[in-house]
């Protein structure tokens, strides 16, 4: 295509149906992309940045598609926001032929069959985070476009390397994936909380700020605030750089608002006064919104909790309400939630009630012709507001909003009296609301916790405390009061699940509060959690700790669930389990999943990593200082499997004849020998518990001068050995006291064992019989030099690696390794 307004308009009209509006036009032809996008409810802002982005990657003049980044991650405060997001993106990319993947039709079941393709580079995968293991392998391809979508919680726990729902092995990878080559657009900030606070922190970390210089990233990363009401005041914290974010605004202009789409939509009246009736007098506040209620047209009642929100439907459904009634709230399972958001969106959907909290405050493309509202903080009632008369389709529309006063406990939340107390005050003077009317405040979003550079480095080594307590990241995340976990449900037997019960599949996953699970935990709840050390559910006691972010399997008989009314802490009927097909097993500690296949050497596989990492550094077009550490790693990453321990992991019985000998990378799944360790060594058997392969090729590798990088790249590619070495809790102890032994390797091993062996490598690299010397576990200088801790801090906190260009390249290993295993190019 040639670049151009025209063209534009065409691929905009080509992808919605509809032509841009001056605004959407600008983010797109613009030298630069915005920072901050402030336009009211209604006027496409998602369809404006994610179009934008794909027209100035794909179709903009070089310079252009150079500086814009090859990730496009679209983050959203609820789950609710990210599957309608997902399924329009789908369709706008159908629409134009760049979708990597397909879609056989426009309806939404069509679309939740959309699965990404990785073997179309030119076109564009989408993929939804939201909590579940991720099985679309998105992050095996860090050198192809995408656009990730995906909900606060995931992604920002996921770019602080603490990711919520996913293996712990896998933090590593999907920090610096998220945290390079990206642009990070946050819709509807002023429901993020602290969250918002971090996404601001987490951009001056990267690129530099007021007080901090930035880590550096690989390629630009860039982040894009947007939202009906955001302002620059709300993104100045300790570090940012106001002067940066403030030169680039974007809001209506008097051509945006001379198009009569735009023009109805500001200018739709809705008239607001109080309802009369408190939230806690529930008898007579149902009565006033059956009596309000309009027949043949929609009704919206949003409160501020899932409690109030189930008391008001089960009112609601007592009084005999002759409408329709719908709850929604963000308690539901995915499955269960798009078939009340697809009745929510139907326009044949012409007479209802629906109560629901804060989950259709923002971004839902809804319309009512009655709004009832319990106060809120006022860029939230803003969003509130936009749900009633959305598009000027009635001559009037109305809003209620309904005071908490008269609730004795805790009336506010998950709110604070303050924030509430300022909404009471705008709220006693208006009488219209439509986005035209509305009063402009200077409110600045509260923020308890701030991240600080201290904190991210800290977080950059994921290595569990002695205790195997994991550092709380949910105060950078959201506001305390509003964390949630997640949940779902299985048979499980009385003595509890089975060993190999699998991991939850996302669709089965369902957010809980953290405050629900706490006071069930006092009522003999049957919950597991998995412990990846140990490779077993372990059951939840009362003493258990249980924090945001952490998946706990229920037992299905206990109830607490219905398709209806979602989670339901008093409902006793037997949940429907949702057991996936595709359901997979976590990886432990001491598995090695990817040595799994054909029988094949350390030296052929590791000439098939080497290629593959060759490939991807060439598309990303890195220079010399970072591609040379990646290639030199993936040369060296495997030659710890020449450990004899390792090797003795295998059963070469049925090998065919030129692999009795060989030094083993893969074998096929009937050669592993099978069954725990004891908790002694047995004479004759070379094996060891936690043996960790890689941690003996990063010793290896410094004991052959290989460059500390490329190091530290060979030891960390499964995300299992880090910035510290140290033994595990129950490994084998030599049988010589003083030893230092680790991840089942000692002191004074020799790798190879067969005296008449060295370790093939691939591309003519040998490396010849090694005495291991583990001194770099010490802290201090030792023969080697530098412990393995001092050189890696080192490179963390190095102007030219640092925490994040360090853990992509360690993500790039990790792709190319994984791709290699799975015959993937």
């Amino acid at each position: 295509m040639v670049v151009g307004e025209k063209t534009f308009d065409a691929f905009f009209k080509t992808a919605t149906t509809f032509d841009p509006f001056p605004y959407q036009r600008k983010i797109a032809l613009d030298p630069n992309l915005p920072n901050i996008i402030s336009v009211p409810t209604g006027m496409g802002k998602t369809a404006a940045v994610i179009l934008a982005w794909l027209w100035r990657r794909k179709f903009a003049e070089q310079d252009i598609r150079n500086k814009t980044p090859r990730r496009l991650v679209y983050c959203l405060p609820m789950r609710v926001l990210v599957e309608q997001t997902r399924n329009n993106v789908i369709l706008w990319l159908a629409n134009v032929g760049l979708l990597a993947g397909i879609v056989n039709g426009q309806n939404v079941e069509d679309i939740q069959k959309y699965v990404p393709s990785w073997d179309a580079p030119d076109k564009i995968a989408v993929t939804i985070l939201m909590g579940g293991e991720d099985g679309n392998e998105w992050d095996r391809y860090p050198e192809r476009d995408a656009i990730i979508i995906g909900t606060q919680d995931v992604l920002l726990s996921r770019a602080l390397n603490r990711g919520y729902g996913i293996s712990r092995y896998r933090w590593p990878v999907q920090f610096g994936l998220l945290n390079n080559d990206c642009l990070w657009v946050m819709d509807e900030v002023q429901l993020m909380g602290t969250g918002l606070a971090t996404s601001v922190q987490l951009d001056a970390f990267r690129n530099g700020g007021r007080v901090t210089e930035g880590c550096g990233t690989i390629g630009v990363c860039q982040t894009i605030w947007m939202s009906a009401t955001v302002k620059p005041e709300w993104l100045s914290t300790v570090d940012s750089d106001d002067t940066r974010i403030r030169t680039g605004i974007i809001q209506l202009d008097d051509n945006d608002k001379k198009t009569s789409t735009i023009h109805n939509r500001i200018s739709a009246p809705k008239t607001i006064r109080p309802a009369s009736s408190d939230a806690s007098e529930k008898k007579a506040l149902v009565e006033e919104i059956i009596s309000t209620h309009k027949p043949g047209t929609r009704t919206i009642v949003i409160v501020n909790t899932v409690a109030r929100a189930h008391a008001l439907y089960k009112a609601l459904k007592k009084a005999d309400c002759q409408s329709k009634l719908l709850l929604i709230h963000s308690h539901f399972r995915p499955h269960d939630r798009n078939i009340l958001m697809t009745k929510l969106s139907s326009k044949d959907d012409d007479d209802s009630i629906v109560v629901s909290t804060q989950v259709v405050e923002a971004g839902v493309d809804i319309s009512a012709r009655t709004l009832f509202t319990e106060i809120a903080p006022w860029p939230s009632m803003v969003q509130r507001f936009g749900r009633c008369n959305r598009f000027g389709e009635w001559t009037a529309g109305e809003v209620f909003w309904i005071d908490v006063l008269g609730i004795k406990k805790n009336p506010a939340l998950p709110y604070d009296n303050d924030e509430l107390e300022v909404s009471r005050k705008i709220l006693k003077e208006i009488t219209d609301v439509s986005p035209s009317s509305l009063p402009q405040t200077l409110d600045m979003l509260p923020c308890k916790h701030v991240l600080r550079r201290k904190d991210l480095f800290e977080l950059f080594d994921t290595t569990q405390d002695i205790a195997g307590i994991e550092t709380d990241i949910s105060r950078f995340i959201r506001d305390t009061k509003e964390n949630d976990l997640q949940v779902f449900w299985r048979e499980v037997p009385e003595n509890g699940p089975d060993e190999d019960a699998p991991l939850p599949h996302r669709d089965e996953l369902c957010s809980v509060g953290v405050g629900d699970i706490k006071s069930l935990q006092r009522r003999n709840l049957r919950a597991w959690r998995y412990d990846y050390l140990e490779s077993q559910w372990i059951p939840l006691s009362k003493a258990t700790p249980v924090y945001p972010g952490m998946v706990l399997m229920l037992d299905a008989k206990q109830g607490m669930y219905t398709s209806e009314e979602g989670w339901d802490i008093d409902s006793k009927k037997r949940v429907d389990v949702l057991m996936p097909a595709t359901a997979t097993t976590s990886e432990s500690y001491s598995s090695d999943p990817l040595s799994l296949g054909d029988w094949m050497s350390i030296a052929t596989h590791t000439d098939h990593v080497v290629k593959i990492a060759n490939n991807i550094v060439e598309s990303l077009s890195l220079g010399y200082e970072i591609a040379q550490p990646i290639l030199e790693a993936a040369r060296w990453h495997d030659c710890g499997k020449a450990h004899p321990s390792w090797q003795a992991n295998i059963e070469r019985i049925n090998a065919p004849a030129e692999f009795k000998n060989t030094l083993l990378a893969k074998a096929p799944k009937n050669a592993w020998k099978k069954g725990k360790l004891p908790e002694v060594p047995t004479e004759g058997d070379k094996r060891r518990k936690h043996m960790r392969h890689e941690f003996v090729s990063g010793i290896i590798a410094l004991q052959n001068d290989v460059s500390d990088i490329a190091a530290y790249l060979c030891a960390a590619h499964h995300g299992k050995v880090r910035l510290s070495l140290r033994s595990m809790p129950d490994e084998y102890r030599p049988p010589k006291e003083n030893i230092r032994f680790a991840r089942g390797a000692w002191d004074g091993d020799i790798v190879p064992e067969d005296p008449h062996q060295d370790i093939d490598l691939g591309g003519g690299v040998r490396c010849a019989r090694v005495k291991l010397d583990l001194s770099p576990m010490e802290l201090g200088e030792g023969p080697l030099g530098a412990s393995w801790t001092a050189r890696m801090i080192k490179l963390r906190d190095s102007k030219d690696i640092g925490p994040f260009r360090l853990a992509l390249m360690e993500a790039i290993l990790r792709a190319a390794d994984e791709r290699a295993s799975g015959g993937m190019k």
